[in-house]
């Protein structure tokens, strides 16, 4: 059918012609050609990756169709479903989305792209080719993804795709198959969106380049996706870590915020599940029965930025059958720590608790412990919330989460002078008493150390269901912010 322009893109074409003519001046230098007969691996990986573009003709020329490149989207599974950056959709101005597809012939066709999902807030979104090229005629794959997060030290790789001419892109042009190597440095909380909620990023030594947002980034150790390229992000603490260095930095948008939207829009990602993944225990246990829900993946809350005195927040929560978290109440929590909490538990998900392999909702206690700046000089804090527990609601209500009656502080390790985040999972029995705790994000490190020790000194409520106690589970997230006062032997850095 003959292609035709939206009529707001109309109106944009001369500075996104601009836009366009930049990416050969910025990316000219980073990339060479490179012919598409690599090894079986290098292949796959770049028959997945797909440009989003928008066709400027409406007829073929001998060149083929004319069209503007605005960034990258990689395949996840045969069904025609991709992701990609969501601002590098917001540059169509309203547009319809295409994709390039590489045909068996070695030239590429442009085809649609519907927009399925999208979270702006985290920057990233869900589309889908119709038809499904799959089951076409068609070179493409998909990239499996995984969860677990790569830790500062860990090597990943980029790929993108890029126009050999991108002042002149023709799909009968030949295109350029872009690779970058960078270390995980560091990570940080940005607001990518002005006035919404943070986002966590990590920060790699790769320089992106014009062009290269929403391109997979792939750990080495597993060959999965564990994130996306994230242009919008300019530097801030981390930039300033590595300047000495001189070395150039990018930033890296966790596959976590992909996963969470598939989630809610119960688009299923299970190829990513393999033997040897690290949560593979977790899945084989649930495929069995379980009372409670499965870590899947979590990221830990924002510090406020103007906060000293540090705080806390209990929230109960369902989890529904497709291990999304709804209903969520708060049984404690005040601004400024309430808001960054319901940003980040949003986004989380789970593995939900199963009987007789169907899988059942259950509800699950969560806290979020942010730890006053000023621990390093005052010993810590206890807290009773025996009144709170009993004021948000009805105590012989038949259902509701296992939750806090009595919490300590952790310490402020004295020998470190950066921030961290901790998040542990807590296993009740029947009668609220801790049976075994969890480290689900957190190095084996003094602030881990510290998180758990105060965690045994807890008391429980236990949890609820038709009205009995059951064995239940509590999700912990403890960040510690950089003291005001920092140790003189130390320099400021995060450490996850």
């Amino acid at each position: 059918m003959p292609l035709k322009l939206n009529q707001p893109l109309k109106l944009n074409l001369k500075a996104l012609a601009l836009a366009v003519i930049a990416i050969a001046c910025i990316v000219w230098p980073f990339v060479s050609p490179s012919a598409r007969a690599q090894a079986p691996d290098d292949e796959k990986l770049f028959d997945a990756i797909c440009p989003i573009i928008y066709p400027v003709d409406q007829s073929a020329s001998d060149r083929g169709y004319h069209y503007l490149f605005y960034g990258n989207g990689f395949f996840i599974d045969s069904e025609g479903y991709l992701i990609t950056a969501a601002h590098v959709l917001s540059q169509l101005h309203g547009g319809q989305p295409y994709v390039l597809l590489h045909q068996s012939s070695s030239e590429f066709s442009i085809a649609q792209a519907a927009l399925v999902a999208v979270d702006r807030e985290h920057d990233v979104a869900i589309l889908r080719v119709s038809p499904n090229p799959f089951a076409g005629n068609y070179k493409v794959s998909f990239l499996p993804m995984t969860p677990n997060r790569p830790l500062p030290g860990q090597t990943v790789l980029t790929a993108a795709l890029l126009p050999s001419k991108p002042r002149e892109a023709y799909t009968l042009n030949a295109t350029l198959e872009m690779r970058g190597r960078g270390e995980v440095l560091d990570s940080e909380f940005s607001q990518l969106q002005k006035g919404k909620g943070d986002t966590e990023l990590l920060i790699f030594g790769h320089q992106v380049v014009l062009g290269q947002s929403g391109a997979p980034v792939i750990s080495t150790e597993s060959q999965k996706v564990v994130g996306l390229v994230e242009g919008q992000w300019f530097g801030h603490n981390s930039l300033a870590m590595v300047a000495a260095e001189r070395q150039p930095v990018g930033a890296i948008l966790p596959i976590h915020y992909a996963i969470a939207l598939l989630q809610q829009k119960h688009i299923t990602w299970h190829t990513s599940f393999r033997a040897e993944e690290q949560n593979q225990q977790h899945i084989t246990e649930h495929a069995q029965n379980s009372s409670v829900p499965a870590a899947l993946s979590f990221v830990p809350a924002a510090y406020p930025s103007q906060s000293i005195f540090g705080g806390e927040v209990i929230l109960d929560a369902r989890i529904d059958s497709t291990g999304t978290l709804t209903d969520i109440q708060t049984i404690h929590g005040d601004a400024p720590y309430l808001e960054k909490a319901l940003v980040s538990v949003r986004t989380w998900t789970f593995l939900p608790a199963s009987q007789d392999s169907h899988s059942n909702e259950a509800r699950i206690g969560i806290v979020f412990g942010f730890v006053p700046r000023l621990a390093a000089s005052k010993s810590p804090n206890t807290h009773n919330y025996e009144n709170a527990f009993s004021d948000s609601r009805e105590r012989n209500s038949p259902e509701h989460a296992a939750l806090p009656v009595a919490t300590v502080e952790p310490e402020y390790p004295p020998d470190a002078n950066v921030q961290s985040s901790v998040i542990l999972s807590a296993d009740l029995t029947q009668q609220g008493q801790l049976d075994s705790v969890k480290i689900l994000r957190g190095a084996a490190d003094s602030f881990t150390d510290s998180a758990t020790t105060a965690l045994h000194q807890w008391r429980f409520e236990p949890g609820k269901h038709l009205g009995a106690t059951i064995p239940s589970q509590v999700i912990i997230v403890f960040t510690f912010a950089q003291p005001l006062v920092a140790a003189k032997t130390q320099s400021p850095k995060v450490s996850q």
